[in-house]
């Protein structure tokens, strides 16, 4: 097998096991809203926050076995957990956290009382603390504390032993804390199907363990650098990759506009004089166009994405079958007259049949509209690649696609501005600056001629200030024009609506009150299927389907098989 077809293999088999846990899921979960997309669990368009470092197995390397087992996990934390009461009862210190987190999902898999998730969960647990003992970690202090408080809880509160492998090891630290942990240990057991009062008693845990590592970072001197760094800082990310991860991803900011809110006419522009619709490979010249062009190139064949396969899945969620004819020389089906003179001659012939024959057919057009403000500069490259990917897998099953992109004309108002202030500057004035609405790519425009358009992303000096609500309106007007059957817009950003003239004419939530808006009327009408795409943003605020994906991957094929995930979610929300 080569190269592409084992790459093709493993991808098979990681969605195959990312559906199969995610059905397991929904069913002991009682919850159908729930599913795996990438590193997270979903409930409907919301990622809920399971913090448990043991519920995220490496995908690399891990059974199929440790998925169950993680899947199971989160299962029963939906099931038995009071996610909010969790959250209330959260400590501040980072470690106290972690130990409670853990702790309280402890509890929820305590509660499995089918053979098969107790088999499951006892086989996740036992190769988590395999790879633990072997990244190395445990030959820290603060390493063998954590783990000891990790086995002796679990066993405390399931009633199962420790990891065999473990005894010897923990038997020196286990004895250390007896004094102080022993007498918290029977409230947890004897708690655990009361949710608040195991808190009390995981709390009281929680801060022990806290007191401790303060007490050895106190005592920590420099030391020498570890026999295997990477192993050390693997083992880290075993114990704190997930909390660090929550705790990163920023929300969109968004509030309500007092001018708003009190105007009669709405939202208003006070000049479109200035406003212009651009074809975005007009505004780079053709040498640089090419060099850009290059590096997108480099970059799509650097993160090899199979686009073969990711047609076919896209074909699968946005073409429907339709009937095209039909196969004849069947041995079964609707009798075919035409074939009856070979029964004639060979009265042993079976071929006598037809069947409806069905093919494919593009049911979808998508668009993408990327936000061009100035923050969105550091992802242009990985954006590009990402797009220029999607548009060719699109392309191979015929699926027409837009690629456009919204900023301004000008930084803080420009000529709009100028013009307010000759008019007299009176208050309330709307939108208060120029805007420029990019096409990269249109719906006619093939992959191979489009391509330039899309380089032309790379250019630094289009990017400066964002006036999202007029953008969403202008690509879904082009939508709306499309004759296909579904019809979807996914905006791209990483950040909320902003325009300094705007906001200090009008007031700082100006345009985010518009944009809110402008997607719950394109939500409520329905024609038109509207999702948000976060780049390392959490973009629920103004978008009921939303994906936040890491900007630092995008390009490769795990940014792709989130976005695959974001449409399927979309368009069964839709029908």
């Amino acid at each position: 097998m080569g190269a592409a077809g084992a790459q093709l293999a493993s991808e098979r088999r990681t969605q195959e096991i990312r559906q199969l846990c995610a059905a397991s899921l929904r069913a002991l979960a009682r919850d159908p809203a729930l599913d795996l997309l990438g590193r997270h669990v979903y409930r409907g368009t919301n990622i809920l926050a399971l913090n448990a470092p043991h519920l995220y197995p490496p995908p690399e390397t891990a059974s199929f076995e440790s998925f169950r087992g993680a899947s199971d996990g989160m299962a029963l934390r939906v099931l038995h957990s009071d996610a909010a009461m969790h959250r209330a009862a959260l400590p501040e210190s980072p470690s106290a956290r972690l130990v409670f987190e853990v702790l309280e999902q402890f509890r929820c898999e305590s509660l499995a009382d089918l053979p098969g998730v107790l088999a499951n969960l006892r086989l996740s647990h036992e190769t988590w603390s395999k790879e633990y003992l072997a990244s190395g970690f445990t030959e820290t202090a603060l390493g063998i504390l954590l783990y000891t408080i990790f086995q002796v809880t679990r066993s405390r509160i399931t009633g199962e032993p420790v990891v065999e492998e473990s005894e010897d090891m923990i038997e020196s630290t286990r004895a250390n804390l007896a004094g102080s942990l022993g007498h918290l240990l029977p409230a947890l057991r004897r708690h655990r199907e009361d949710q608040c009062a195991f808190a009390t008693a995981a709390l009281k845990i929680a801060e022990l363990v806290a007191e401790n590592v303060d007490a050895l970072e106190a005592r920590q001197k420099p030391k020498p650098k570890a026999k295997d760094g990477r192993a050390r800082e693997s083992a880290f990310a075993l114990l704190l990759d997930v909390e660090h991860e929550a705790t990163q991803i920023g929300t969109a900011a968004s509030g309500t506009s007092a001018a708003l809110s009190g105007s009669t006419q709405g939202y208003t522009v006070f000049t479109r004089a200035y406003d212009k619709e651009l074809r975005a490979a007009s505004l780079v010249r053709k040498e640089l166009l090419q060099g850009y062009r290059e590096r997108v190139a480099a970059r799509v064949h650097t993160e090899a994405v199979n686009v073969q396969l990711l047609a076919k899945r896209l074909q699968a969620l946005l073409c429907v079958p339709e009937e095209s004819g039909f196969d004849s020389g069947k041995e079964e089906g609707v009798l075919d007259g035409s074939r009856l003179t070979q029964l004639v001659a060979s009265p042993v012939e079976r071929r006598l049949f037809k069947t409806q024959r069905l093919e494919p057919r593009a049911a979808t057009t998508l668009t993408f509209l990327v936000d061009c403000s100035g923050s969105m500069k550091q992802h242009t490259e990985g954006l590009a690649a990402f797009l220029d990917v999607l548009v060719r897998a699109l392309e191979r099953i015929e699926v027409p696609c837009e690629v456009l992109g919204y900023t301004t004309g000008a930084w803080n108002g420009g000529r709009a501005l100028k013009d307010w202030r000759r008019a007299g500057a009176q208050g309330n004035p709307g939108r208060l600056n120029e805007l420029n609405h990019l096409i990269f790519k249109d719906a006619e425009t093939s992959w191979r001629t489009g391509r330039d358009g899309l380089a032309a992303m790379l250019k630094q000096t289009l990017y400066r200030e964002g006036v999202d609500g007029e953008a969403v309106r202008w690509a879904a007007s082009r939508l709306a024009k499309r004759e296909e059957e579904r019809r979807i817009l996914i905006v791209i950003s990483d950040g909320s609506p902003a325009d300094g003239a705007t906001a200090n004419a009008n007031d700082e939530n100006y345009l985010q009150h518009d944009l809110t808006q402008v997607v719950r009327g394109i939500e409520s009408a329905g024609e038109i299927g509207i999702a948000g795409l976060g780049l390392g943003l959490d973009m629920s605020p103004y978008f009921r389907r939303n994906l936040i994906l890491d900007a630092e991957r995008l390009g490769g094929s795990e940014s792709v098989r989130d976005l695959l995930g974001l449409l399927e979610r979309s368009l069964r929300l839709a029908h």
